[in-house]
């Protein structure tokens, strides 16, 4: 069986799959840190969506990258799971 991970290597050296990706970094980003906050906190998608007052179904929508959550979904987010909401900008690289 072919695992996503190892087909994603083998795509990188594909420059239009690359710059896809790349252009998608933040949002891949965020939904790593979701799913993340989530496991840290001990909790099943079910339970987070409980304390969010939310469905499951939304949870699962923003730990795959599916949606783009507001400010306020994501700062529920991290009270639902004990953290804090901290939101940065980076320099884009090769950029001034």
């Amino acid at each position: 069986m072919t695992r996503i991970r190892n087909l994603h290597k083998k795509w990188m050296w594909d420059p239009a799959y690359r710059r896809e990706y790349e252009a998608l970094e933040g949002e891949f980003a965020l939904a790593e840190a979701v799913a993340e906050a989530r496991v840290r906190a001990g909790l099943s998608q079910a339970q987070l969506a409980r304390r969010m007052r939310t469905t499951q179904s939304t949870v699962a929508r923003l730990e795959s990258g599916r949606s783009r959550p507001s400010t306020r979904t994501l700062d529920r987010l991290a009270r639902a799971t004990g953290h804090r909401l901290k939101i940065s900008f980076e320099p884009m690289r090769g950029r001034r």
